[in-house]
């Protein structure tokens, strides 16, 4: 940011809590900060515009693990693939109780919404999307938690509507990474298979949390671009996961990436997108260790509790701490995603 033609950190927050939208040649700079300083001026104005757009709320989400394992999907970082030999379990999907406990646990923390997610190429009509119907009306009906759920491709609106009507408020569906980048990591579908499914959830109402995976080899370009193609598809919440390599994957190996590179690109994604619930996901106790509520002061504002699919998170209890001892709000039951209706103007005023 020594470019005297270009804007300096601070001119850019500035903007954006003046409600002005970044642009793709402004932002990518961002992204390639080397500097520690630098580096942690960006977390401090990532910070604010946090705190400006969301003020002390985080929001809490929990997934069951509805269906595991024997994908016929070939994504090189998941354990669940058919294509991979791994220690991942296999099963078929779930009996409505582990959901409807999953919501009571959830409830109990202060977790605002459950999420079910299976491991299958998508979902099309027929007695298995029927069953996916019902489990989501019980999760509904239950009154513990939002609704939610991440199942795949849809190939159909006539799909998308079904999900909507049984009660399903939000569809987990991760762009993953760049255009560019995407099939590095998978060839059994496309990127444009994802934005379709995308169309079709907000067609039907449904909110999207889509999101990526970072440290998959991927250039800080690629992940600006993911940012900017998240900006452009109107994500709701935008997950960041950091790939955790599982033994028997095609990543098995891939390198971790350093700590403050991840942190500076959860900054930089809450510079392209302030309005969003920017949501921490798989892999940050692995790959941020001690640095874990630094999340924060970087701009995210929500927090994916208890176990991942495959991998262990840390209790819940801690992170519910590390909220309370950062002055942070759990509490996030009446919260609609109202805040992000209307871009046109600066931050939250209530």
């Amino acid at each position: 940011m020594t470019n005297p033609a270009r804007p300096t950190i601070a001119q850019l927050a500035q903007g954006i809590l003046n409600g002005v939208r970044i642009e793709y040649q402004e932002a990518l700079p961002l992204f390639e900060l080397e500097n520690s300083a630098d580096i942690f001026d960006l977390l401090s104005w990532a910070n604010r515009i946090r705190e400006s757009f969301k003020g002390n709320k985080v929001h809490l989400c929990s997934i069951v693990n509805a269906k595991a394992g024997g994908c016929s999907e070939n994504c090189s970082f998941c354990a669940q693939s058919a294509a991979y030999n791994t220690a991942s379990p296999r099963y078929g999907f779930v009996d409505p109780d582990p959901v409807l406990e999953a919501a009571e646990e959830a409830q109990k923390n202060s977790v605002t919404a459950v999420g079910l997610v299976a491991a299958w190429k998508g979902l099309t009509e027929g007695p298995m999307f029927d069953e996916v119907c019902e489990r989501i009306r019980e999760l509904v009906t239950s009154g513990k938690t939002r609704a939610d759920a991440s199942l795949g491709i849809i190939k159909s609106q006539k799909v998308a509507d079904r999900l909507k009507e049984a009660g399903l408020e939000c569809y987990g569906h991760n762009l993953e990474s760049s255009r560019r980048f995407f099939p590095n990591h998978c060839t059994s579908h496309t990127y444009e298979d994802r934005v379709e499914t995308i169309g079709y959830l907000k067609k039907a109402g449904i909110k999207v949390c889509s999101g990526g995976i970072i440290g998959m080899g991927e250039t800080r370009q690629d992940r600006c671009d993911l940012a900017f193609s998240l900006r452009n598809i109107g994500a709701n919440v935008v997950p960041i996961n950091i790939l955790n390599p599982i033994k028997g994957t095609p990543f098995e190996n891939v390198p971790p990436l350093p700590p403050l590179e991840i942190l500076k690109t959860i900054a930089c994604f809450r510079f392209i997108l302030p309005r969003q619930e920017i949501m921490i996901a798989g892999g940050r106790t692995v790959n941020l260790r001690d640095l874990q509520s630094m999340i924060f002061m970087a701009g995210a504002s929500a927090l994916m509790v208890g176990n991942y699919l495959t991998t262990l998170n840390q209790p819940v209890e801690k992170d519910l701490q590390m909220l309370k001892d950062l002055g942070l709000d759990p509490n996030w039951d009446s919260h609609g995603f109202a805040d992000q209706e209307d871009c046109s103007c600066g931050p939250r005023v209530s």
